[in-house]
């Protein structure tokens, strides 16, 4: 469920804006407007009473039950596999509609390729053989394949078409706080899809059809960073083996090896794995808050900006006093976040809200409209989709001098396009860009912004801006981009 990392290219709307914006607040998204996505209605009409969608956390929960989100974090999280196993009809019916077999044949009526969509592929003999043809996927053929070949079919990123995926993931990433892609891996009878291998997220695994074997190891590489597959003759024997029937879910960290097959004499198996976690660790905390840590300091302390030793960029290995020197400079860094210096990241969060996916939105269009009337000086106001919304401090991005200075950024995830979730940078003129959603206002809004994320409902003649206009304004873009409701 990996991807690529994509650059920011700004799309953003500014304050001054506002009677431009005015203009535009009714308007609906034309037809053939291509950030509407594509919505594929194949769920059935099924009335969850399995997972519990109130609140991020009671979503989870559900999810993982009988355990309790504290013990799952406490005894399993980033350490063990837990393997849950229901007899529970409830349950059964629920996973079945998530993804079936049969959901192919309507899905690969649409532009659905191999590769990027589909992957082909059986491990036999201590080979991984990848079977894809080339262009866009007929369904008959591919089923045919199947029985014949009997390869195992890993479709990518399924939530793009299922929408109470959709729905789930939507709400996980809420409730991680990171990013949360999903596969569906359909094995026929007899036959295994992928060698032993481990995995840079955390995985989720929920069995919707028929069964399949597992096995899993000790790590070689307790919390891997990047994927990898292991030879039979170097993991050993099992740490665990059972059989996951429909209903149940299995848990493993990052790093674990792994391998399923699908038993003989019986149906193909059908599971997805639901994935998050992905370079979402304390380390690439640090490599994106630490230049920005060293960045501000420069300005406050002159030794940061005192040259290098002479020729020391040409020595082979680095000299004892530049090195006490070097660590002079971090333990200064850590004194000041010790005392309450202001961490910025920025990088991880815009990749995590500008690649997330928007709201989960339960109509035939699924797209959003502002809530309530134009706010005026007298209404009361509070904020939509926190959880989807982010402020940020950042040099003004449409400058390029160095004086430019910091402006407040508010990014969103509302307009992002669900077909795109999770599946690398489009083949743009310039690959790897990408359109970001949001506002950008001067530093004199940001205490302002602060009252609407802190508070529950705010007046608009309250909010800490220098004249009533900018409080209308203020109000009025974060409006029309859907942030607010008018009370």
């Amino acid at each position: 469920a990996g991807r690529k990392l994509q650059r920011v290219r700004p799309g953003l709307v500014t304050v001054w804006k506002a009677e431009e914006m005015l203009k535009k607040a009714g308007r609906k998204p034309k037809k053939h407007d291509p950030d509407v996505c594509k919505r594929v209605k194949l769920d059935l009409d099924v009335t969850s009473t399995v997972l519990n969608f109130q609140s991020p956390d009671s979503l989870f929960e559900s999810l993982i039950s009988p355990i309790s989100y504290e013990e799952f974090f406490r005894e399993y999280w980033e350490q063990k596999p837990l393997l849950i196993q229901r007899n529970d009809p409830s349950v059964t019916v629920y996973y079945q509609s998530l993804f079936k077999f049969d959901d192919l044949k309507e899905i690969c009526s649409y532009d659905v390729f191999y590769s990027r969509d589909i992957n082909f592929c059986r491990y036999i003999n201590g080979k991984k053989k990848v079977l894809n043809k080339d262009g866009k996927v007929n369904y008959a053929q591919l089923k045919k394949d199947f029985e014949q070949k009997k390869a195992t079919i890993q479709f990518h990123q399924p939530q793009r078409f299922k929408d109470e995926l959709w729905r789930i993931q939507e709400t996980l990433e809420c409730f991680f706080g990171s990013l949360v892609g999903s596969n569906v891996y359909i094995t026929p009878p007899d036959s295994q899809g992928l060698p032993p291998h481990y995995d840079d997220v955390e995985v989720f695994i929920l069995q919707l059809e028929g069964e399949k074997h597992w096995r899993l190891y000790k790590p070689t590489n307790p919390l891997a960073r990047e994927y990898s597959t292991e030879a039979e003759d170097r993991i050993g024997s099992p740490t665990h083996e059972f059989i996951l029937k429909p209903g149940d879910l299995l848990y493993f960290p990052r790093g674990t090896i792994h391998q399923a097959d699908t038993p003989a004499g019986g149906s193909y198996s059908t599971h997805i794995t639901i994935s998050t976690y992905q370079n979402n660790t304390w380390g690439d905390y640090l490599l994106d808050v630490i230049p920005w840590l060293v960045y501000d300091s420069m300005k406050e302390d002159i030794e940061l900006s005192r040259g290098l030793p002479r020729q020391y960029l040409m020595q082979l290995n680095s000299s004892a006093d530049p090195g006490k020197k070097l660590s002079g400079f971090l333990r200064g860094l850590a004194d000041q976040i010790e005392n309450g210096k202001e961490t910025r990241s920025s990088e991880m969060r815009k990749d995590f809200i500008l690649n997330r996916l928007p709201p989960y939105a339960n109509n035939s269009s699924g797209s959003l409209a502002p809530a309530g009337k134009l706010p005026k000086l007298d209404d009361q106001i509070r904020l939509r989709f926190k959880a989807h919304t982010m402020i940020l401090l950042e040099n003004d991005q449409e400058r390029t001098d160095e004086s430019r200075e910091m402006m407040v950024y508010v990014y969103h995830s509302l307009k992002n396009n669900r077909g795109n979730h999770m599946m690398g940078a489009e083949d743009n003129e310039e690959e790897g860009c990408f359109q970001a959603h949001g506002l950008k206002f001067p530093c004199s809004h940001l205490e302002a912004l602060k009252q609407l994320w802190i508070g529950d409902c705010v007046f608009v003649r309250d909010l800490k801006v220098d004249s009533n206009q900018a409080k209308e304004n203020l109000a009025l873009c974060l409006w029309t981009e859907n942030l607010i409701e008018v009370q």
